[in-house]
C-alpha cells in the first residue's frame, strides 16, 4: 500500500512539472535547424522562427501560413519590406527548402 500511495504522489509531482518545463517551448523543427536559416534569418525571425521584437515577424503565423509557397519563395528571393533580398546568397535549393519548411511550422 505503501509503494502505491508513493507512486501517486509522484505523478502529481511530475505531470506538472512536465507541463511547465514543456511551456513556452518551441519543438525543434527542420527550419530553425536549417543552417541557412541559422545564418541568414534567425537574427531578424528569431531562433525559434516566432519572431523579434522590432524586427522580422513570426513565421509561425497565420499570415505566413496562407501565403502561397511562390509568394514565400518570391519574398525569400527578392525581399519586401525591410527583408533584404536573399537572390545570389541563397541557392534555389536553399530557398525552396526553407519554403518547405516554414510550411511545417505550427501556425498560432
Amino acid at each position: 500500500m505503501t509503494r502505491f500511495r508513493l507512486a501517486i504522489a509522484l505523478c502529481f509531482l511530475l505531470i506538472p512539472a512536465a507541463r511547465v518545463s514543456g511551456q513556452g517551448s518551441m519543438p525543434v523543427t527542420g527550419l530553425t535547424s536549417n543552417p541557412a536559416y541559422e545564418k541568414n534569418c534567425a537574427k531578424c525571425h528569431g531562433k525559434d522562427a516566432r519572431g523579434r521584437l522590432m524586427h522580422g515577424p513570426s513565421l509561425a503565423s497565420v499570415k505566413v501560413a496562407s501565403a502561397s509557397d511562390d509568394d514565400l519563395g518570391n519574398i525569400i528571393t527578392n525581399g519586401k519590406g525591410h527583408m533584404p533580398k536573399y537572390s545570389g546568397k541563397l541557392t534555389s535549393d536553399e530557398i525552396n527548402a526553407l519554403v518547405h519548411e516554414i510550411r511545417d511550422l505550427p501556425a498560432k
